[in-house]
């Protein structure tokens, strides 16, 4: 499956709380928040599309070594936030990942009602 802003966005609306999709800054930049704080940043306008998620620190430089295709956020905290190109270079899994990881790190500090919270893996 290739990954594109129609997948991204469809994706994204299916996360659980109060999901809002909107173009705050300019006609180019659509943001996805969960309880209004934003999880995903789409620059629409780039071919190949950039988004921006949020993301643990440690986590981030791993993923900036592993991948050239990503980068310090563009416009954003580079220690918290990661700018990502879908040029084909990162697994899809990879990228569904990365983009949990930035709505569980959003979803936990909104204080998501216990219902709306995301499930929490179980490890053996």
């Amino acid at each position: 499956m290739e990954i594109d802003l129609d997948v991204i966005r469809r994706y994204c609306l299916k996360k659980e709380g109060k999901i809002s999709e909107e173009f705050p800054f300019d006609e180019y930049t659509l943001v996805f928040k969960v309880k209004g704080k934003i999880f995903i940043l789409i620059r629409t306008n780039t071919h190949p599309v950039t988004i921006n998620l949020k993301c643990e620190p440690e986590r981030a430089i791993e993923l900036r070594e592993q991948y050239p295709s990503v980068e310090p956020g563009y416009h954003m905290n580079k220690k918290h936030w990661n700018t990502v190109t879908l040029d084909g270079s990162i697994p899809p899994k990879e990228i569904f990942a990365m983009i949990d990881h930035s709505y569980d790190l959003v979803a936990k500090t909104t204080r998501l009602s216990p219902r709306k919270q995301p499930a929490k893996k179980k490890s053996r």
